[in-house]
């Protein structure tokens, strides 16, 4: 049985237990030569704690007599750097530090984890320091300068790793606007962050800390900070530390065939599960280079194999609720001016989001463009890890996509919960798409569509009226990831269809439908007629329009080559379903099951 590392990031412990380490240490040199101050960024829950505590082990001095056990038979422990366990390791972790308050409340929240680290500094390193470090409760400012000369005068070599440099100062920008003067009074002027990694940058540049490793999500709090601290080597985009966080491709496959032959499936179980892995989870890339190959979310993965192993088979709930809260990173943006028009057409797969360059200034002075340019949209929420670097324009301008289905469904649900704020409507809506999965009954679904949906999608926020603005409302009413392999413009032999809804593997033994649809969308202008007219019309009459019957009709032949090759792959012709579905403006909906 495997043991996986789930939810935890203690490197010592997951060695000396016996849990998966998939190894990173192949990197340690690599850090070493980019550069002694390094910041590196990567979404929540990647992996940025373990990597940290791998460092924390490889180079503390206390761990010297462990070395063979903890990295022997690791990368790094065939061929050491010669730095090895030569330091004294100060950590902090701003995770820990509340954001509640105002910005003496903050600071003291700061202050308070700052000298709990350095007092379990000075117990872990006592043997080693011949002077004592004076620990001030109003200013652990002054009791870092203190650590540090303590240990510079005891002849010792001080590594310091901070990890989620940004938490807490996200958590505050990110509340309601009138906390923003509280981001400044933190990270600008004399504020406490600033005034800390100047503190940093001064003690560094004395050759009092040997080296400093940051973690953090975004570059949004290091840019308000770059006079307090401009030494570092950013290090996120490189392409050879692509994969320095996450599961790769190869690593996934040898832990599905390990499980896979445990629980005596057939050989074609492995490459179900891993087709299935790679739709909900992969296609992380973070770097320009296009030929590095995407990752998996280690938490994700882990999640998904943990059950996997337990059960012979996937978890009912393919999103861990564990990362739920990137939601609210899209919530944000979601919230922000021309922010809705953004996260709609992110799920626009015809029109490629595309950016000339990542932007990584995101100071208080870019505040304004970070509301309401879409470059800073787009960019801030590749940081926050629900959009990837995914290819090049045909200029060679960055395109960005969204990385898999699971993010794709924090998308929808945040369109959703805007258009349907009332909970009423949303539990309404649960039995409709419940039925119409194993029915293909438009009718009651098209009725609240109408009804509740339609006029939401054809409001200011919204700048396109065309057949997107149909499938999004289809996406968004019918993603469901429970039951489905949900796909927008699915590739079916270089054919695209509208929206595809493929029964998950483990969930094929239930009376569940595979559907295709097809959309078609006729602005009322082109039919010569007003809205009143159209709802005055009955279904039939709207659907016997000589324009209606065109589109319907190339609908169809579209649908009959989408079933051609559905039938082909998925050999349950009996269960598939081809809709073809036209929208009059957004007052009306006629369909056919073909």
């Amino acid at each position: 049985m495997i043991n996986f590392p789930y939810g935890n990031s203690n490197f010592h412990a997951i060695r000396t237990e016996g849990k998966l380490y998939l190894d990173r240490t192949q990197h340690i040199p690599l850090l070493e030569q980019a550069g002694e101050q390094l910041v590196f960024l990567r979404p929540r829950r990647f992996g940025k704690s373990l990597l940290l505590s791998t460092l924390a082990n490889y180079y503390d001095i206390n761990r010297a007599g462990e070395f063979a056990a903890l990295f022997g038979d690791l990368a790094v422990g065939q061929n050491p750097t010669g730095e090895q366990n030569q330091y004294t390791v100060l950590r902090w972790d701003f995770s820990k530090v509340s954001a509640q308050g105002d910005t003496a409340a903050i600071t003291r929240h700061l202050f308070d984890h700052i000298n709990q680290a350095i007092k379990y500094f000075a117990l872990q390193y006592r043997q080693y320091l011949q002077t004592d470090i004076n620990i001030l409760a109003d200013n652990a400012i002054a009791s870092f300068e203190s650590l540090v000369n303590a240990v510079a005068s005891s002849g010792q070599q001080l590594y310091l790793l901070i990890d989620e440099y940004d938490n807490f100062a996200n958590e505050v920008l990110m509340q309601t606007r009138p906390h923003q003067q509280r981001y400044e009074d933190l990270v600008q002027s004399e504020g406490i962050l600033k005034t800390l990694f100047k503190a940093i940058k001064a003690n560094a540049s004395e050759g009092k800390i040997g080296r400093v490793f940051i973690t953090g999500v975004s570059p949004l709090v290091m840019s308000d900070m770059t006079s307090g601290y401009n030494v570092a080597t950013h290090i996120y985009l490189e392409p050879k530390f692509n994969t320095l966080c996450g599961v790769t491709t190869p690593e996934l496959t040898q832990l599905v065939t390990t499980i896979s032959a445990e629980c005596q499936q057939p050989s074609d179980s492995v490459q179900t599960t891993l087709e299935t892995m790679r739709v909900f989870y992969n296609g992380y890339r973070f770097c320009n280079d296009m030929q590095q190959a995407c990752v998996y979310n280690p938490t994700l993965a882990f999640y998904f194999l943990r059950h996997y192993q337990e059960y012979c088979s996937a978890p009912p709930q393919i999103l861990d609720g564990n990362l739920a809260m990137d939601a609210n990173k899209i919530r944000y943006i979601a919230n922000l001016p021309a922010g809705k028009a953004v996260i709609a057409n992110i799920l626009d797969e015809q029109q490629a989001v595309t950016l000339a360059r990542l932007e990584n200034q995101f100071g208080m002075e870019k505040l304004h463009d970070i509301q309401t340019d879409p470059d800073y949209m787009v960019s801030l929420l590749y940081f926050f890890g629900v959009l990837t670097l995914s290819g090049r324009g045909m200029i060679g301008e960055l395109v960005l996509g969204i990385p898999n289905l699971v993010i794709r469904g924090l998308y929808v649900d945040e369109i959703k919960r805007n258009a349907l704020p009332d909970a009423g409507d949303r539990h309404s809506l649960q039995r409709l798409t419940d039925k119409f999965y194993q029915t293909a009954d438009l009718q009651p679904l098209v009725a609240f569509m109408e009804s509740k949906y339609f006029a939401v999608f054809n409001n200011r926020d919204y700048r396109w009226s065309n057949e997107l603005t149909v499938k999004t409302a289809f996406l968004t009413l019918l993603f469901n990831d429970t039951y489905y392999i949900m796909d927008s413009e699915a590739a079916l032999q270089r054919r695209y269809s509208d929206l595809t809804l493929i029964v998950r593997p483990n969930m094929r033994q239930y009376a569940l439908l595979d559907m295709v649809l097809e959309f078609k969308y006729l602005p009322l202008a082109d039919l010569g007629l007003s809205g009143e007219q159209v709802r005055a019309q009955q279904r039939k009459e709207s659907a016997a329009l000589p324009a209606v019957q065109t589109a319907l009709q190339e609908a169809r032949q579209q649908l009959q080559q989408y079933r051609v090759v559905l039938e082909e792959k998925y050999r349950e012709p009996q269960r598939l379903r081809c809709l073809a579905v036209v929208a009059l403006g957004f007052e009306r909906l006629v369909w056919e099951v073909c």
